[in-house]
């Protein structure tokens, strides 16, 4: 049994070369892309006859990637690994004994010199670097968004009154309205509220409450006004951010956009779809889950001659009441047939798109399955159906049909594949930056270096496998043995 081995201190020759595996995953990445694209990207940030001379920006951009790569939590001890680790310096081509850059020298260019528009170039260089190996896959794209816990204490709070923001869509909305309005013989709405029965409330108090109506009150960070206050189910409140995503079949990342943790998935959706269907226009199907089943949505897709997938989404009725399902709507007579097969006559279509069906009072009065109906006291039942409703049976069609049930159960290996990597493997879980700014960016390039690594480790496997077939091919030409009958 040997002890006391402590070999310290000996002189040996050696190169860095040798001494990093040569299935190592850096060696891997260093081989998929060419890297001499990101002096393009930076050229115009640099001068190239003033001032003392710079770092490597590629040394920069790789130290950044190390640290998404290997899930390290901050730039300070992604510098200390990079100045220890032999794999790290052969990389970034360092030698042994030259000195690495100090983390507030990386830190500062990501701040002050490389902007967002820079990272924005990072990502889709290493996603054309994919579609050019012919990995990418974005005819279905699945689209979802996961929550990262923001830098922020949630005892350091205030309330704050901001003004209600307006829907993307509601002109065209507002507009569909008056023209289905128009056609029931009703007339179009105002700019203007609707004049309501004269009162003694004062003009100031008219005008204060007409104020109040366009504002809300919301709980922002003290530390950093930017996140959002995240409250789920049995989930802790807190505040953050949220990532929403867009993927291919293969679990590359196509396109994020990233916003407060209190901003709906449906409400961010414009700004994903409509940046990834501008980058890849051959998309044929979006598969996305029930939170994004609104007849905006699908009005938005099915329009773009393209196909939601979705699942089922549990429709918000009276509890202990009749079925959904027992309200029949008769597109001949457009009107709403009742369990007990009365009809529900059109009344009227609201502001927010909803028409509104009602029934006779007489006839209900007698009603005898009334109370699992409605228990309005003047005994009318309301029965709402949103003038897109069309599309949103057309996304329930496509649900029953074999081919986009295969694709929507794919999402648990695909984009949720995608948020599981990010958060166990690449430290996604929450962030050491402020601002919806820095914090995008360091989405952005997480989820770059994650394609990159997949891309890599494709790469490899394909040339492995072509090595080897080449291989088994000569040995099969030399020896008659594996010659065929």
């Amino acid at each position: 049994m040997q002890r006391g081995k402590l070999d310290r201190g000996v002189l040996e020759i050696v190169d860095t070369e040798s001494l990093v595996p040569q299935n190592h995953l850096l060696r891997k990445i260093d081989a998929a892309v060419n890297w001499e694209r990101l002096y393009e990207m930076v050229e115009p940030l640099y001068s190239e006859d003033n001032g003392r001379p710079s770092i490597d920006p590629v040394v920069l951009v790789k130290i950044v990637l190390i640290q998404h790569l290997y899930g390290l939590p901050s730039l300070r001890r992604t510098a200390d690994e990079v100045y220890l680790n032999t794999a790290y310096r052969w990389f970034m081509g360092y030698t042994l004994q030259e000195e690495t850059p100090h983390f507030s020298t990386v830190s500062y260019n990501f701040r002050h010199r490389f902007t967002e528009e820079t990272v924005s170039q990072i990502f889709a260089w290493i996603l054309e670097e994919t579609a050019n190996a012919g990995y990418l896959s974005p005819q279905a794209v699945f689209i979802d968004g996961t929550h990262i816990k923001a830098s922020a204490n949630t005892k350091k709070q205030v309330k704050a009154v901001i003004p209600v923001a307006s829907k993307r869509y509601a002109q065209e909305l507002m507009a569909e309205v008056d023209a289905d309005r128009e056609a029931h013989g009703k007339a179009p709405f105002d700019d203007e509220e609707p004049p309501k029965k004269r009162n003694n409330t004062s003009r100031k108090k008219l005008a204060r409450r007409k104020k109040e109506k366009k504002t809300c009150t919301v709980t922002k960070s003290v530390t950093d006004p930017d996140c959002g206050l995240f409250v789920k189910g049995e989930h802790k409140r807190q505040f953050a951010y949220e990532a929403h995503t867009a993927c291919d079949k293969n679990g590359f990342i196509l396109e994020t956009v990233v916003t407060a943790g209190n901003v709906h998935d449906s409400v961010a959706f414009d700004d994903v779809y409509d940046k990834v269907t501008a980058s890849f226009p051959e998309i044929e199907t979006v598969v996305a889950d029930a939170a994004y089943k609104t007849p905006h949505i699908c009005k938005k897709v099915f329009e773009d001659s393209r196909v939601l997938s979705t699942a089922y989404k549990r429709p918000m009725t009276m509890k202990g009441g009749h079925e959904w399902w027992k309200y029949v709507y008769d597109e001949y007579y457009d009107c709403i047939l009742c369990p007990e097969y009365q009809p529900l006559r059109y009344a009227t279509t609201n502001r927010q798109g909803y028409r509104e069906y009602k029934s006779d009072p007489k006839i209900c009065a007698g009603c005898p399955t009334r109370q699992l109906c409605t228990h309005a006291k003047d005994c009318v039942k309301t029965v709402q159906r949103h003038i897109w409703k069309d599309y949103e049976e057309l996304a329930d069609d496509a649900r029953y049909t074999p081919e986009y049930q295969e694709l929507y159960a794919r999402r648990k290996e695909t984009i949720e594949r995608v948020f599981a990597d990010a958060k166990e493997k690449h430290a996604m879980r929450y962030t050491q930056y402020r601002g919806l700014a820095q914090v995008t960016n360091w989405v952005k390039l997480k989820f770059a270096a994650m394609n990159l690594k997949k891309l890599a480790k494709w790469k490899w496997r394909t040339c492995f496998s072509c090595a080897v077939f080449a291989i088994l091919g000569l040995k099969h030409t030399k020896n008659p043995v594996y010659a065929p009958a």
